[in-house]
């Protein structure tokens, strides 16, 4: 079950709201009283309640807004419990003053907003003694590791317990909190409305991860990169697993670098049966494979993970995924799909991490001549000896004369949509060019290439390919690609309607360092 949170501050936009979310469906809703502006009527605010509720009157410094006294405060969780309401909050050190009275629920409740302590089993002890229905236990994730404590206490807890870990590490165990038993998990109202940190939104946990379907049984994929907000791959693969009734889940997982390997051996305890694997992660995760695919070892990074047996097998669709994308543009009417279509042409590839690895391992071995350039010297360098290829500076990458130009570089991307890699004038029209960006779809790279009369190949394609190509890995089935392609162009047309009016960059979402590969799930 969602428990919705509400926070307004006046009484009846907290009804209103109340009531739309039921309408909604949403069977549990947490009115957050502390956030009203005036002194509150809770027994006006229970009796109207259409339909279960929690009364939580938060004070500032366990994360709420009540600034009355602590008298009043407990005067009012006693109104609540008196008329009636389904559950009440209360923290640790109050819970013991305010007995049991009528039908109320007690949520016996403590919050860490700076980490998730090591003594969660003694803290859980602690609230369960103090007469609770439920217990709930919110702390800051720390390390991708502190949601694997908290769902695992969850688990083996005698008595209910909601558990979560706020914070952008801790979003996936909102997600899980239900198939480790917990009886409901938070969402906030609209993701524009965070009540705490790393909340996601009622319509994302019910339509995105389909939350209130996910049991024991559901088995969980995912994504795993820093910085994650800004992947589409959840919900392009959940979009697929409901089209096609599979009992699975995708979530994506927040892992900075020095946790690469806690988390991959932490994963078989979450359930997880394959990971996508984005930045800064495609080349790091080769360590920790029993088994790699030999487009893997070609390429020297891995996009796809699965595990199964104890053992951690690793793929790379980015490659198969980004040379058919770019051959069906360039092949000629009549040409057969097994003769190479980049065979003695002369490729540009931008860029020099993961994604590049793989599309320039992918060009060389089909018979291209490929020149790699990044703005990092170093990587471009060790890249071209590898593969036994041209480099050259960043500063002079417009001076190659080439004949497909790919970019593997974030320049472009939402929410930069006003830089391009290339100059409209550095473009020619007998050019090739393919952008693996794929948010927005029309850069202002490919742009630039339609207006210098360029074939153009979008960074939407590679992304559905190679997640059709993960999907077949996860499941055993054949993704349905038309679906993907609908759902991701929906994603980001609010992103396209906003530049096309505005003429400027849409509203700001989480950016990828420019340093870094570009992020193809």
């Amino acid at each position: 079950m969602i428990c919705v949170s509400i926070g307004r501050g006046r009484m009846q936009q907290m009804i209103a709201e109340h009531k739309l979310l039921v309408e909604q469906g949403a069977k549990l809703v947490e009115l957050r009283i502390d956030y009203l502006d005036r002194h509150p009527d809770v027994a006006q605010i229970v009796r109207d309640r259409p339909g279960p509720a929690i009364v939580t009157i938060r004070r500032e410094q366990d994360g709420g807004r009540f600034r009355g006294t602590e008298a009043e405060r407990l005067q009012l969780l006693r109104q609540a419990i008196v008329a009636g309401v389904e559950y009440v909050d209360l923290e640790d050190d109050v819970a013991g003053s305010i007995p049991r009275y009528g039908s109320t629920k007690r949520i016996v409740s403590v919050h860490d907003f700076r980490r998730t302590p090591a003594d969660l089993q003694v803290i859980h002890a602690r609230l369960a003694a103090l007469d609770a229905d439920i217990v709930k236990i919110a702390t800051l994730a720390q390390t991708p590791h502190d949601n694997v404590r908290m769902l695992s206490l969850i688990q083996s807890s005698p008595v209910p317990m909601a558990g979560l870990c706020m914070g952008d590490i801790g979003a996936a165990s909102r997600i899980l909190a239900g198939r480790f038993g917990s009886p409901f998990s938070y969402a906030t109202f609209s993701s524009e409305r965070q009540l705490a940190p790393g909340q996601l939104s009622f319509r994302d946990m019910r339509d995105i991860y389909r939350y209130e379907q996910i049991t024991k049984a559901t088995e969980v994929y995912g994504v795993i990169g820093d910085p994650i907000q800004h992947t589409l791959s959840p919900l392009i693969h959940n979009a697929a697993f409901a089209h096609l009734g599979l009992d699975k889940v995708y979530v994506p997982f927040r892992v900075p670098r020095p946790n690469l390997a806690e988390f991959l051996a932490d994963a078989p305890s979450m359930g997880l049966r394959g990971l996508s694997v984005t930045i800064p992660h495609k080349e790091g995760v080769l360590a920790a494979l029993s088994e790699v695919d030999p487009e893997v070892e070609g390429a020297g990074a891995a996009n796809t993970l699965i595990f199964e047996n104890g053992k951690i097998r690793g793929y790379n669709t980015d490659l198969q995924a980004a040379l058919e994308s770019l051959e069906d543009s360039l092949r000629l009417p009549g040409q057969p799909k097994e003769k190479s279509a980049v065979e003695g042409k002369t490729v540009l590839v931008m860029g020099a991490g993961g994604a590049a690895k793989a599309i320039a391992f992918g060009l060389v071995r089909r018979g291209a001549e490929v020149v790699i350039t990044s703005r990092s010297p170093e990587r471009t360098a060790a890249l071209a000896q590898r593969l036994k290829c041209r480099s050259v500076d960043w500063a002079i990458r417009a001076n190659v004369k080439c004949t497909v130009v790919v970019n593997c570089t974030p320049v472009g991307m939402h929410p930069n949509v006003n830089e391009s890699p290339l100059e409209k004038h550095q473009l020619k029209p007998a050019m090739t060019v393919f952008d693996t960006v794929y948010n927005p779809e029309s850069t202002l790279l490919l742009k630039h290439a339609r207006a210098q009369g360029c074939k153009v190949v979008t960074g939407i394609e590679m992304f559905v390919r190679q997640a059709a190509l993960q999907f077949k890995l996860f499941t055993g089935q054949e993704a349905p690609e038309e679906l993907m392609r609908e759902v991701i162009r929906r994603a980001i047309a609010p992103v396209k309607a906003t530049e096309a009016s505005a003429g400027t960059s849409a509203p700001s979402r989480p950016t990828i360092k420019a340093e870094e590969d570009l992020p193809s799930d």
